[in-house]
């Protein structure tokens, strides 16, 4: 099989960036990966309501041009391809692009199309806005309180890791070399030789365990962290808290246990406050260094001082602490720029506050070449694929994301105010319904039908 071929959609026109800005024609041609499982549901209600929302705010004056290309089960069941390079050429041919949820192949090769598809067009930025749509069922007693934007970076941390499996000769040669160069450090390796797995071995059978024979099982990972890959994330929290008039950013990190990784992702973000944003921020580190010149008086009232004036707080928080405290005081949170595998446990905790995954919008961006990809948030849910049921609210809301990207504000206001209404009257897709009193269920094409009926 070869690889799909992609031809303009007659009548568009190419998204481009100069000097850091879109620029996008009234007529832009816009990628789409319909998605596997319930993404050809979802897209079909999806694509109608963007749709719509631009019609009705532009007066036909704007028009997308879609462009469908193919990744995951579809493409490999049509051209015997995952991810076909021709597909990501396009998403990097025409800057933004949108899709649906993607299987990710059992066994070898690519470990995640998603992850896949954010190295290659290195698209740092995992954006996660969440925020509560009144009516939609939530476990905690003030939902309203949940306003918040992460900035999870995308291209590092587990997510971009090199692992050795247990017993490999990776694995070993890696042992060996902190053997070898850093014995403290090895030390901290509970079962890193044979003779240290076998002593264990023995006062496992001492207490029942059957017999067996060991030898060194220990699996390796590496996680990488970088300056500038910290630099690019966290300048990018920063500039978007500052232009959309936000309280603070967060640096979310476990830098008390990993020093030279969490932490030092912590250390450069506050460098990055202080040298890029000096006169729009106030840093947590500032308030050290006056508490410790002059005490913590003045250190208070300089921060409230700077607050006072407009300044965007610069604070850190552990990761731990953090997945507590968003439920215990969300309203101390606005901004948050943090890790990978942190920014995966904290977007989609939030997204259970407000609702789950199932209407929590995703993009992945690189605001340097513009390059943007958003997505749905949940899985392909294949028991549900071709029964028209599913809440097509993450696609949407990705959709309202990727057009406030574009700049096009009005329409995408439209969409949430669509969504807010459509919600509120309680015309909703079957997981709200069983958990809202006096809610109509409807279908997935219905809860579309329903929102284009509010724009």
């Amino acid at each position: 099989m070869s690889e799909p071929t992609y031809t303009a959609p007659a009548g568009g026109a190419k998204i481009s960036i100069q000097n850091g800005k879109l620029n996008v024609p009234n007529n832009p041609i816009i990628p789409f990966i319909e998605g596997d499982g319930t993404g050809a549901d979802i897209w079909r209600a999806s694509v109608r309501v963007l749709d719509a929302a631009v019609a009705k705010a532009y007066g036909g004056q704007r028009k997308i041009h879609w462009l469908e290309v193919f990744a995951g089960e579809k493409s490999n069941n049509q051209f015997g391809t995952w991810l076909p390079n021709s597909t990501v050429d396009a998403c990097r041919e025409y800057l933004v692009s949108i899709k649906g949820p993607l299987t990710t192949p059992v066994g070898g090769g690519i470990r995640s199309l998603n992850v896949a598809l954010r190295q290659m067009l290195d698209l740092y930025v995992c954006l996660r806005p969440v925020r509560w749509f009144k009516g939609v069922p939530s476990p905690v007693k003030k939902p309203e309180s949940v306003d918040m934007v992460i900035f999870r970076e995308n291209t590092e941390d587990i997510y971009a890791g090199i692992e050795y499996a247990a017993g490999s000769e990776g694995a070993q040669k890696l042992l060996d070399f902190i053997a070898q160069n850093d014995p403290k450090a090895f030390d901290k390796i509970r079962f890193g030789t044979a003779a240290k797995a076998q002593a264990w071995q023995k006062q496992l059978e001492g207490i029942g365990m059957p017999h067996r024979e060991v030898g060194v099982e220990v699996g390796i990972g590496i996680k990488p962290v970088s300056q500038l890959g910290t630099e690019r994330l966290v300048h990018s929290a920063i500039s978007y808290a500052i232009a959309n008039k936000r309280k603070s950013v967060t640096i979310v990190h476990k830098g008390n246990i990993m020093k030279f990784t969490e932490g030092a992702f912590r250390n450069w973000g506050y460098e990055v406050a202080e040298k890029f944003f000096g006169n729009q921020t106030y840093t947590w580190e500032t308030w050290e260094k006056t508490k410790a010149a002059q005490g913590e008086a003045a250190a208070n009232t300089e921060q409230k001082a700077a607050l006072a004036a407009g300044k965007v707080l610069i604070k850190d928080a552990i990761a731990d602490i953090t997945l507590q405290q968003v439920l215990t005081r969300p309203d101390e949170f606005d901004v948050i720029a943090t890790l990978n595998l942190n920014g995966d446990y904290l977007s989609d905790a939030l997204a259970a506050q407000v609702g789950g995954i199932g209407i929590a919008p995703g993009g992945n961006v690189n605001y340097l070449t513009g390059h943007a990809v958003f997505e749905a948030t949940h899985g392909t849910a294949p028991k549900y694929a071709g029964l028209d049921k599913v809440n097509p609210g993450s696609v949407i809301l990705s959709g309202e994301m990727m057009l406030r990207y574009m700049g096009w504000t009005e329409a995408a206001d439209a969409i949430i105010a669509a969504m807010d209404k459509a919600i509120a009257n309680k015309k909703v897709t079957y997981d709200f319904a069983r958990l809202m009193d006096g809610a109509t269920e409807v279908k997935c094409s219905q809860f579309g039908d329903e929102l284009i009926k509010n724009l």
